[in-house]
């Protein structure tokens, strides 16, 4: 029927697109195919891959549905029952699970008296996913078996591969530790060789990225997260490298790269928003916890919610969020009504039980955190994961805290950091610090209480977390110290030249390179002239200190004026944004950190060409002969607004 309706070459070209997985061509020529004739139901499967990896979800399963019915016409029941389990793969990542459910009943009344087909295989392999969803882990590896032995009767490599796959989730899941991450690694090693589809390659590095995830392993699953990004970006595909940032965003979260994390999520969810739904849900959800760290509490609400809409259980931030906005109940309510559901999981649950320990330290409930503790003490026995073990120790930390005994809570709280610091999840760790201060702090060792708050401190304002950093600072003042040596009051400074990329591609890279060897021996003379220290310099930017605010205004006045004097001179200058912010901050080997740093950054990231911009309290004894009307902006991590100015350089006060 091809043969006569369609050409035979043009035909050819579209079919090794595919087998080439050139997507977009492969899309393009089956298209044109589709617009002439019938094609055939193998070549409407081609299609509708080609639709899925080129981000066209719903047009996939539209090409796909008729892929089904022409097999039906064909009386290839096998080969229809293939086509109604991917369908309902995909329906799934659609949230539309009853459509789903009713594919996968057509599945399974296709198969009725058909065995040793391709399509057999991955029938069980649907069943074994229920299964472990249910939590019956020896029905769910049972049907892997099965799985496995028509992999072993039918010419598809994927299948062995996704048998492999399951076994090895499914050990994990049992407490088998080693024998199942002996399989993920094998397997995924082969997926990385290329010898595997698209979709089970990209499902399967993901898989080993979450398993090392589960177990608290970070510096193993960001090497396989970025093993995956990596292969993502080779292909030429649209929509899938989207699922992949999930779990990259996540792993960063953990490792405590927080905006770097943020950045990824943010990608994800634009990508899987038509894409895959249930996906996009989860990205929301770790956006969401991304933010609530990052101290942006009305952001992380706005996350949780759209995770929520998607079906996604955005835990155990949603309870913590409630908690930092005072709602002990709320936050009760919240995380008890998900370990309910959660029933079976007991990642998940691991990954919740410290939060209940923690609302159940703020509504003084002795009992409720006894109950996580236990049954965070007997998954930690049962699932060899330092991670876990260490949340453990932290949850029986909180435990001791709340029945008043610190020298058990300093001891599993020192037990809790060490393990957050052996598995490079700094926040975890900063915030076990936290309590062991409160737990020093009762026993009456104020100096030991205040020297770790001061520790906790520092570590949350380099990661960004500022509400957390605020918290810490606000227990050092009821502990009856304000700040220890290493504050200091400093106007700080960033700059950087705007439109700098657009520059590059118009100058070429020798002009630029020439360009900003100027521009750098231009602001530094001006840094040494007003006693400016300078801390970092990034790319075309620099962050300074200076001693007072007349003399960071000064300097940002004359850099600006000595631009424009170059500009009116020599033809050209660059534009350059400033921002201005006097404040406290912490003294560390790296420079300076703390909230009035992040502050003056953002600050200057709102600046425009050519623009001084400064906080209020900067300017309250600069003489400054004229500024903008004042305004509040916010700034992102920092809870209040603030009120910000625009100095007229061309007409402020000379020195």
């Amino acid at each position: 029927m091809v043969g006569r309706e369609l050409e035979p070459a043009a035909l050819e070209q579209a079919r090794e697109a595919v087998a080439s997985r050139a997507w977009r061509r492969a899309h393009e020529l089956f298209t044109a195919l589709a617009a002439e004739g019938a094609l055939e139901p193998e070549d409407l499967e081609r299609l509708a891959k080609a639709a899925y990896w080129t981000g066209d979800a719903r047009g996939s399963i539209s090409t796909r549905e008729k892929a089904y019915e022409a097999f039906l016409r064909r009386d290839d029941g096998a080969s229809a029952a293939f086509s109604a389990l991917t369908l309902q793969r995909q329906h799934v990542s659609m949230l539309q699970d009853s459509v789903a459910g009713a594919w996968l009943t057509r599945a399974e009344r296709m198969l009725e008296g058909v065995s040793g087909s391709r399509a057999n295989g991955y029938h069980a392999i649907a069943r074994a996913d229920a299964a472990r969803a249910r939590g019956d882990l020896v029905g769910a590896l049972a049907l892997v078996e099965r799985a496995q032995q028509v992999a072993e009767q039918v010419d598809d490599p994927d299948l062995p591969a996704w048998c492999a796959m399951r076994r090895g989730m499914y050990l994990v899941d049992a407490g088998r530790i080693g024998e199942g991450r002996t399989l993920l690694e094998d397997v995924a090693a082969t997926a990385a060789g290329g010898g595997l589809g698209t979709y089970t390659t990209g499902a399967i590095l993901s898989n080993v990225a979450s398993m090392y995830r589960d177990l608290g392993d970070f510096r193993r699953a960001v090497e396989w997260s970025d093993a995956t990004m990596r292969w993502c970006e080779r292909q030429e595909i649209t929509g899938f490298p989207g699922v992949c940032r999930v779990h990259h965003g996540e792993i960063l979260r953990m490792l405590g790269r927080l905006e770097e994390a943020e950045r990824e999520l943010r990608t994800a969810c634009e990508e899987l928003g038509g894409f895959s739904p249930a996906h996009a849900g989860a990205a929301y959800h770790d956006l969401g916890e991304v933010q609530l760290r990052l101290g942006d509490l009305g952001e992380a609400e706005d996350s949780f919610r759209i995770a929520r809409e998607l079906g996604e259980d955005p835990q155990p931030g949603l309870a913590l969020l409630r908690l930092a906005q005072g709602d002990v109940d709320g936050a009760s309510t919240s995380i008890r009504r998900s370990l309910q559901v959660a029933a079976f999981d007991r990642f998940s649950r691991a990954r919740m039980l410290p939060a209940e320990a923690e609302i159940a330290k703020a509504a003084g409930d002795a009992q409720l955190a006894r109950a996580a503790r236990d049954e965070l003490a007997e998954i930690a026995d049962q699932v060899p994961s330092p991670a876990i073990r260490a949340a453990s120790a932290w949850t029986d930390g909180i435990l001791a805290l709340i029945e008043r005994d610190p020298r058990r809570a300093s001891d599993r709280l020192l037990e809790a950091r060490k393990g957050w610091h052996e598995v490079a999840a700094p926040y975890e760790a900063a915030r076990a610090t936290v309590a062991l201060a409160e737990a020093y702090l009762a026993d009456g060792d104020d100096e030991a209480g205040v020297f770790e708050l001061e520790g906790a401190v520092g570590a949350f304002e380099r990661l960004g977390a500022w509400m957390e950093a605020r918290r810490a600072t606000e227990l050092r003042v009821q502990a009856g110290r304000g700040g220890g040596t290493a504050r200091a009051v400093r106007t700080f400074m960033f700059t950087d030249i705007v439109g700098s990329t657009s520059l590059i591609e118009v100058i070429g890279d020798e002009a630029w390179n020439d360009l900003r060897r100027w521009h750098d021996q231009a602001l530094r003379s001006s840094f040494d002239e007003f006693g400016g220290e300078e801390i970092d310099h990034a790319g075309d930017g620099f962050f300074v200190a200076f001693p007072d605010p007349t003399s960071a205004v000064a300097c940002a006045v004359e850099i600006q004026r000595r631009l424009a004097e170059h500009r009116r001179t020599q033809g050209f200058a660059p534009q350059v944004r400033m921002g201005l912010h006097a404040t406290s901050a912490t003294r560390d080997e790296t420079g300076y950190v703390g909230l009035g740093v992040h502050a003056a950054s953002r600050i200057a990231s709102l600046a425009g060409a050519g623009e001084i911009l400064a906080s209020v309290e900067t300017l309250e004894d600069v003489p400054v002969a004229r500024a903008s009307d004042l305004r509040s902006v916010a700034l992102k991590g920092i809870v209040d607004p603030v009120d910000v100015v625009s100095i007229d350089w061309r007409s402020a006060n000379e020195r």
